[in-house]
């Protein structure tokens, strides 16, 4: 009996399935704009408001106090200029352009790997470069993206590229020789979804925009820490409540980041798997692609945790991967391991493809 054999297969509601993660994804990158804008405030509110009280105290020794709201309000209003909030704005804007002009290089770095052509003459690649010309025609796409084959026996694919006119897809060996043509192109759907759905884009946004956040956040923290004697003596308390957010901020603000991203992640996962089934009007070739990569990683495991963990630089790959290595049991799977999974699990994956586990 064949993995397959052990599923029962259902139509799958893709349109459904871009709708309702479309908008998750739009919730996601709204609640980073907002954390890293209220960071950008705080620390605005932070040194003003702690100027304000020590000017108070030069000129009122015994009256000082700055109500903390009339600040806030001044700042929001512009009666204040927001200079830490529009600094760190500015440092995103430049760190997102630097980061997007040097993605696709980052992502093969580490790897051995061969670009396919259309003057290619090798009978795999060129296969391989009319399948992602096909599924490029049926995605709507103008531009062709550049196609790398990475030298490696283990099953995986990634996208990726700021733009449709700057994307590159990639595959392994090991995933070009062990799926069917049906197959491949179902892989190849996947990784176009995710161009024209500019995944790329909203998670590196998303990933800049939190690890610029924690280091603002942490700055602040160990400001407050070693200078909090320069403070002054504010009789309303609002330097206290300050610190007070701040300090909790430090600790809760990387958990919740965490777990966005890995919501974003595996959404992104669930509306490209969508959009493999909407450019191949089929369920049917995903879902055995996504069992045979299951299986095989399942199979090989030590093989590959030796070749994944020897080559440099697969961290940066593992979210962009169509598969998790760690959903095969690396690292020990389950657990707090799953729960940190950047994908979702493999059943819930076909689930959504509209395919069960037979009991």
């Amino acid at each position: 009996m064949t993995v397959y054999s052990q599923y029962a297969s259902q139509a799958a509601d893709w349109r459904g399935q871009l709708r309702k993660n479309s908008q998750r994804t739009t919730m996601v990158i709204f609640i980073f704009l907002l954390l890293y804008v209220f960071v950008g405030l705080l620390i605005d509110l932070f040194f003003h408001h702690t100027g304000m009280v020590q000017l108070a105290q030069q000129q009122y020794p015994t009256q000082a106090y700055v109500p903390l709201g009339q600040v806030f309000i001044d700042l929001v209003t512009f009666k204040i200029i927001p200079w830490a909030t529009l600094i760190m704005l500015a440092v995103a804007v430049v760190s997102l352009l630097i980061t997007y002009s040097l993605y696709d290089r980052l992502m093969l770095m580490g790897t051995e790997y061969v670009e396919i052509t259309e003057q290619t003459t090798d009978y795999d690649g060129k296969q391989l470069y009319h399948i992602v010309e096909e599924m490029k025609v049926a995605a709507g796409m103008r531009y062709m993206p550049k196609v790398f084959i990475i030298e490696a026996d283990y099953m995986n694919a990634f996208a990726s590229g700021y733009s449709e006119k700057s994307a590159m897809v990639a595959i392994t060996r090991g995933l070009m020789k062990k799926l069917d043509r049906a197959e491949l192109q179902a892989v190849m759907a996947h990784e176009l979804s995710h161009i024209r759905h500019g995944d790329i884009k909203l998670t590196l946004t998303a990933s800049v925009l939190s690890n610029l956040m924690l280091m603002a956040i942490d700055m602040l923290f160990y400001g407050v820490l070693f200078g909090g004697g320069r403070r002054g003596n504010d009789r309303e308390g609002g330097a206290n409540i300050l610190v007070l957010v701040i300090v909790v901020l430090r600790f809760i603000l990387p958990i919740i980041t965490v777990i966005l991203m890995l919501y974003l992640s595996r959404t992104r996962e669930y509306m490209a798997d969508a959009g493999s089934v909407e450019l191949m009007r089929d369920n049917d070739p995903m879902v055995r692609a996504l069992i045979k990569i299951d299986q095989d990683h399942q199979q090989n495991a030590m093989r590959y945790q030796a070749q994944y963990t020897s080559t440099p630089h697969e961290a940066v790959r593992r979210e962009s991967y169509i598969f998790d290595p760690t959903r095969a049991g690396f690292k020990g799977a389950g657990g707090l391991n799953d729960f940190f999974s950047t994908h979702p699990s493999m059943k819930k994956r076909l689930a959504a493809l509209g395919v069960k586990f037979k009991q």
